[in-house]
């Protein structure tokens, strides 16, 4: 329960003093006075008991008079600014020759409209229908007809000054309750935009473990593939390069015997030869067998690659040791390592930011690093393009990295696969060099965004953690 000091601040305005005499001794009597009309008052109302002292009969009224409207008016502005409304006014219909009653409360509500008000009149101009339509009478107004009782204006500023006050108390309640509402409300947003945050949280750990394993299960699959096609592969290449030395020399034969069978005379002999000659097709054969061997060395050389990109795919599920690493220099050492492949058609420009050391297993940060620069190249049309390496510091202990090109761009349709393995556009590519570096920073706790338009060129951003949350060492 809100307890404030009533407020029983009255205005009287009236354009006759004797009628402000009048107001004075009923609203505010000489103590005498005062129990005579509580006694009056409990004759009229059946011996009622008397009213506390701070009740209205007891009460002391603070009463002020004002001979006008326009002065009337005044004094309520004044004491709104001085922080001490009037409860009620009693205003007078007919104030010759200012305003009159009706354009005196249009006023005093513009000013306060929670003012009680009783329009005092003997006769007036107005009708009642005529007043209600012109003022916004709600519950605020009650007409007093003269000449007066003092009984009734003492129950009118009693009752009015209550009802006012009792407003108040309600209106500061319910701002309370508004305010608690409120409070409660922005707790329960709080709480949910917590909870929410949480929930997708954990739908990325579940996701990201999902991935891992994954990951995992395809890593130990793919040692085991690229273990088995390494060793017939080497034999083949092996045996390519030994190939292609035997048939060198079976050409110099060739090419000997050419020069010696053109001197040898006409024989049966020489006609045999010449028609196997022309039948084997010799010369289409000295032509076509070194293009073939090309093509099968090519051949064996992508299926090498490949396997290069399976052992490294599972590599990066394979353990190595966790160390504070300086990432600039391994993004650094990866550039000299990839300058063959970025030389011819990119420049590379570096705008890197103030970054601690970070913990990390930093070659399979630098295997990341890598397929991202060398997929950004690859991502260049005909012109030479730029690369942009940028780094920087995030909050909440965070670094991030960023590789963008001004190549060709992603169409969004492929956007959504890029990082699943073995999912290529390209015509040579193995679909494993993002999905690579992927794996790599999940596994460093981080995340890897993707922003490409196309015909606008793709920006691929890292972030990681600087302390890895799982270690304490």
């Amino acid at each position: 329960m809100i307890k404030l000091a009533p407020n029983l601040r009255v205005l009287v305005i009236d354009d006759m003093p004797s009628i402000h005499d009048d107001f004075r001794k009923i609203l505010c009597p000489a103590p005498s006075a005062r129990s005579e009309v509580a006694a009056l008052e409990m004759a009229l109302f059946d011996d009622a008991p008397p009213l506390p002292a701070s009740g209205a009969a007891a009460a002391q009224y603070e009463v002020e008079f004002a001979l006008q409207g326009q002065e009337g008016v005044a004094r309520v502005d004044a004491a709104l600014t001085a922080g001490r409304p009037f409860a009620l006014a009693f205003v007078d219909m007919r104030m010759p020759p200012g305003w009159d009653g009706i354009e005196t409360i249009e006023r005093l509500w513009r000013l306060d409209p929670q003012l009680q008000v009783v329009i005092c009149t003997a006769f007036s101009d107005y009708s009642w229908a005529e007043m209600l339509r012109r003022l916004d009478v709600r519950d605020r107004l009650l007409v007093l007809k003269k000449p007066f009782d003092s009984i009734e204006v003492s129950q009118m500023a009693c009752t009015l000054t209550a009802k006012w006050n009792m407003s108040l108390r309600a209106s500061l309640q319910m701002s309370g309750l508004e305010d608690e509402v409120l409070q409660r409300t922005s707790e329960l947003r709080r709480t949910n935009a917590a909870l929410e945050s949480q929930m997708v949280e954990r739908k990325h750990l579940e996701n990201q473990m999902l991935r891992q394993d994954k990951l995992a299960s395809l890593g130990q699959l793919t040692t085991g593939i690229a273990h088995e096609i390494n060793g017939p592969m080497d034999y083949v290449y092996a045996n390519l390069s030994t190939l292609a030395e035997y048939f060198n020399a079976m050409q110099a034969m060739l090419t000997a015997y050419g020069k010696e069978f053109g001197a040898m005379p006409d024989s049966p002999a020489r006609l045999r030869l010449d028609q196997l000659y022309d039948r084997l097709e010799l010369d289409f054969l000295q032509d076509d067998v070194p293009v073939l061997m090309d093509h099968s060395r090519l051949g064996i050389e992508r299926v090498r690659a490949i396997v290069s990109d399976l052992t490294d795919f599972s590599r990066v599920n394979t353990a190595e040791p966790w160390q504070w690493s300086d990432l600039h220099r391994g993004i650094d050492a990866t550039l000299n390592l990839a300058s063959s492949e970025l030389r011819a058609r990119a420049d590379v420009v570096k705008e890197y930011g103030d970054l601690p050391e970070i913990e990390c297993q930093p070659s399979h940060l630098n295997l990341a690093v890598m397929h991202l620069l060398v997929n950004a190249a690859q991502a260049m049309g005909r012109e030479r393009g730029v690369i942009h390496i940028r780094t920087g510091r995030s909050g909440h202990g965070l670094v991030w990295l960023e590789v963008a090109d001004n190549g060709k761009g992603i169409p969004p349709e492929v956007q959504q696969r890029i990082f699943e393995p073995f999912y290529t556009t390209k015509v040579k590519g193995t679909g494993l060099g993002l999905a690579i570096a992927s794996g790599v920073v999940q596994r460093h706790g981080g995340n890897m965004e993707v922003h490409s338009t196309p015909g606008a060129g793709s920006t691929f951003r890292i972030l990681l953690p600087v302390r890895q949350p799982f270690r304490t060492g």
